[in-house]
């Protein structure tokens, strides 16, 4: 497949409160596109303030695809992911609009754009049952200590998440296939990626910016109504993905009366900076994304910014998504 052939996309990434919103919204109205989203949590039902999902308003009109619409206690694997963003680039660029990805989730993104193939190797429930009694007796350190036995490159890539579901998904690949998550990492990158893409991160060189603006966007879920969603949301009982999302476990001890609100407040902002932190790491091994810092430009500047990377970066070279 020569470059001409393939399918021209916009990414824009980073972590939570960057603006990855406005910037995905303006790229869109600029080169007449439709967003997909990557964040792993705003395919929930519900989940809606705790998510940052964005609201109507902030859409302006630009349509977007895969946010709001799977319950929160169906299981959705990164593979369900993929395939499903995969038709809708497609269908999109099908129809002559420009697909743009937006989101956080790293391993949404980097799956997708990557094009990652995943295996189809069956699963082993007694053994999984098995590595989430170890993780919840001895930690998620333990795994990766399992893992590093046979897989060190995966163990060192997920240590910084320490993400249970995904070291127990690495052990179990090796377990029932005999080949290692790297290997198999590995092997599905030997075909090329379909698209000709153009990766926009967003950060900002003064890290305390980003938390600030962390800060206040958790205040500003609270004012709409963050509690009586998590209250909500506590009362549908729906499943582990809901409970374990920022936002939820955090308000959860004061709503059950362990804590007090500005103790919860206060571990919600933690975890959020966190969050941010893993995103980041992660992005920054990615040497393709250009960044942009967010504390450095107006918010015009960020958007002239951005498209003088999409123009520069020749991906709008056919008259289907020609600039303007």
């Amino acid at each position: 497949m020569n470059s001409t052939e393939k399918i021209p996309l916009i990414a824009v990434v980073g972590p939570t409160a960057s603006g990855k919103t406005g910037l995905g919204v303006a790229l869109a109205k600029r080169y007449g596109g439709e967003v997909i989203s990557a964040d792993s949590m705003q395919i929930y039902k519900y989940m809606d303030i705790a998510t940052a999902k964005p609201t109507k308003a902030e859409m302006q009109g630009t349509p977007h695809h895969l946010i709001d619409f799977l319950m929160p206690d169906k299981p959705f694997s990164v593979a369900e992911y993929v395939e499903l963003a995969r038709k809708k680039i497609a269908d999109i660029s099908l129809r002559g609009r420009l697909p743009i990805v937006v989101g956080g989730t790293g391993l949404y993104v980097s799956s997708l754009l990557d094009n990652i193939e995943f295996s189809q190797s069956s699963s082993d429930e007694a053994l999984r049952a098995e590595l989430l009694n170890i993780a919840s007796e001895r930690g998620a350190d333990s795994l990766l200590e399992l893992l590093g036995e046979f897989d060190p490159e995966s163990r060192d890539r997920l240590s910084g998440q320490k993400n249970v579901k995904r070291i127990i998904r690495a052990i179990e690949i090796y377990k029932t296939t005999g080949v290692t998550m790297t290997e198999s990492l590995k092997r599905s990158r030997m075909s090329e990626p379909p698209y000709r893409c153009v990766k926009i991160g967003l950060r900002a060189y003064d890290r305390n910016y980003l938390y600030e603006r962390i800060n206040s966007r958790v205040d500003a879920m609270l004012q709409n109504g963050l509690i009586e969603e998590t209250k909500r949301i506590i009362a549908l009982n729906l499943g582990k993905t809901a409970k374990m999302a920022i936002g939820y476990k955090e308000l959860s001890p004061y709503l059950n009366g362990e804590i007090s609100l500005e103790e919860a407040i206060k571990a919600l902002k933690t975890e959020t900076r966190r969050y941010a932190k893993r995103q980041l790491t992660w992005f920054r091994r990615d040497e393709d994304i250009n960044w942009l810092e967010i504390d450095l430009m107006s918010t015009d500047e960020l958007i002239k910014s951005a498209c003088g990377i999409v123009e520069a970066s020749g991906i709008l070279i056919d008259q289907t998504n020609r600039v303007k």
